[in-house]
């Protein structure tokens, strides 16, 4: 399974502030790959290096052999769900979808509709094309989102916090989806969240970043390092307590 994103080296801050010290990993096509870590590690701030929306201060940022230059050059090579959905809210969902096959191919309007309605389908929105997005759910618009994001076929998407504020049954069915996405076409999924239930029911491997050292301190399967890992900050994370339980923990055993 080759790679479809590499990052090496990789240091990520604004003018002296550092967030990440030369991280390096790399995530295969046809993962579901989680960016994990604490309040104000850097997560999102990797989830848009990752995109090109941020300059790395060094290191490199490659999606399929290429550097951060697709955002410069044209139709970048994934899609993006952005946590609150980002839908244009004068616009009906059909409209957002639609707006991105206007906007980078030359495809007839029966086409374009065609398409849309296709991918609306695909994650569960058959009625929604004309609604706007004032009339949808949470999960809806989560979905609809997706459907956006996929609508240029592409083979790599990334979710930001894909089940944050929905309700136990949105979140199950939303993970449903994205596993259903990954199995059936085969898309590489790259997702930042701190949700451990979507964590340990679709990811198949993660990093773990760590604000205080400015490090990755974790790789690998989420549902292993819960179980195995001896660092007292992942054990934390995973099993929702304070480091300072887990490290004692540690030493009492």
């Amino acid at each position: 399974m080759s790679d479809f994103i590499t990052v090496k080296s990789l240091t990520m801050g604004w003018g002296e502030q550092v967030l990440l010290e030369n991280a390096s990993f790399e995530v295969a096509r046809g993962d579901i790959f989680a960016i994990l870590g604490g309040s104000g590690c850097g997560k999102s701030t990797m989830l848009r290096h990752l995109i090109g929306l941020e300059t790395p201060l060094s290191g490199t940022v490659e999606i399929e052999g290429a550097q951060g230059t697709y955002l410069e050059v044209g139709r970048p090579p994934y899609g993006v769900m952005f946590q609150s959905g980002a839908l244009f809210g004068s616009m009906t969902v059909g409209e957002n979808l639609a707006l991105q096959l206007t906007q980078w191919t030359e495809l007839p309007l029966d086409a374009v509709n065609a398409i849309v309605r296709a991918k609306l389908r695909l994650v569960g929105l058959n009625d929604a094309e004309d609604k706007f997005p004032s009339e949808l759910s949470g999960g809806m618009k989560k979905r609809a989102a997706i459907a956006r994001a996929m609508v240029l076929e592409p083979q790599l998407i990334f979710l930001d916090e894909p089940s944050a504020g929905l309700d136990p049954v949105s979140s199950f069915e939303l993970d449903a989806l994205i596993l259903s996405l990954n199995q059936v076409l085969g898309l590489t999924v790259v997702f930042v969240s701190h949700e451990l239930e979507s964590i340990f029911t679709i990811a198949k491997s993660c990093i773990m970043l760590d604000g205080e050292s400015k490090s990755i301190i974790a790789r690998g399967d989420p549902r292993v390092l819960r179980d195995t890992s001896t660092d007292p900050r992942v054990s934390a994370f995973f099993n929702r307590r304070a480091a300072s339980d887990s490290t004692a923990q540690k030493e009492l055993t």
